[in-house]
């Protein structure tokens, strides 16, 4: 067993406020495997407190004093180190399985939600984060971030086509991985917490079979994603 576990994780500018996508999927990946890391706070400015990483975001996970940075690498670190608490994949023929969500939810679950949330992680963050926030994001989308998150309905249609294979799966059975969430069901919850975290708009209808699984998964551990501070929370 470690001495100590470590986990650096993007924070606003209340430091109890934890709203990274990636940071969430690492920490539901913990709670599954009965972990409990020491959680510290980073911004996004602040790259010379992980520069020990050679990674320049979070999160990044310090095991006795073993570094691994990048989520997907998290949980990969995780389950071959603690291969006696619960599996994070159900087993090894599971795990690309879980890599394509991943995959999926970092390449079309953020895109279409940050299309919708933009302009209120930029109302969150640290007052020395916001213009590095501004500038980084209206460079990579060759426009300002008020255009980004312009006509807020037809981004909102637009994450629920995207939502689409989520929703079908969903109507057939509670979690992602079947009876029981796994690391799969993480990374595509993940965006969504980030979502919660930082804006007050719903993205979704309360009908929406997503939104029940959300529920479900925001009770698990004993509510660690409910209990969270975040602009939904109550």
């Amino acid at each position: 067993m470690p001495t100590s576990l470590i986990l650096y994780e993007l924070a606003g500018a209340d430091p109890e406020l934890r709203f990274s996508p990636h940071c969430w999927k690492t920490r539901m990946a913990l709670a599954h495997k009965g972990l409990e890391a020491e959680r510290r706070p980073w911004r996004f400015t602040e790259k010379q407190e992980i520069a020990f990483s050679g990674h320049g975001l979070v999160p990044v996970l310090v095991d006795d004093g073993e570094v691994v940075s990048d989520s997907w690498r998290i949980a990969d670190h995780l389950e071959s180190r603690y291969p006696d608490k619960p599996s994070l994949f159900g087993g090894e023929a599971a795990q690309p399985v879980s890599r394509f969500v991943n995959s999926w939810a970092d390449s079309v679950l953020i895109q279409a939600i940050s299309r919708v949330i933009l302009l209120d992680i930029h109302g969150i963050v640290h007052e020395k984060d916001r213009d590095y926030f501004r500038s980084s994001r209206e460079q990579r989308y060759g426009m300002p971030l008020e255009e980004v998150v312009s006509d807020r309905e037809a981004r909102l249609a637009e994450l629920g086509r995207a939502l689409a294979p989520l929703r079908t799966t969903l109507r057939n059975q509670p979690f992602i991985a079947g009876d029981r969430p796994l690391y799969a069901d993480y990374c595509a919850f993940g965006p969504l917490m980030w979502a919660r975290c930082v804006s007050t708009t719903a993205l979704l209808a309360a009908d929406d079979p997503v939104v029940a699984w959300c529920e479900r998964l925001l009770d698990a551990f004993g509510g660690l994603a409910r209990s969270a501070p975040s602009a939904q929370a109550g």
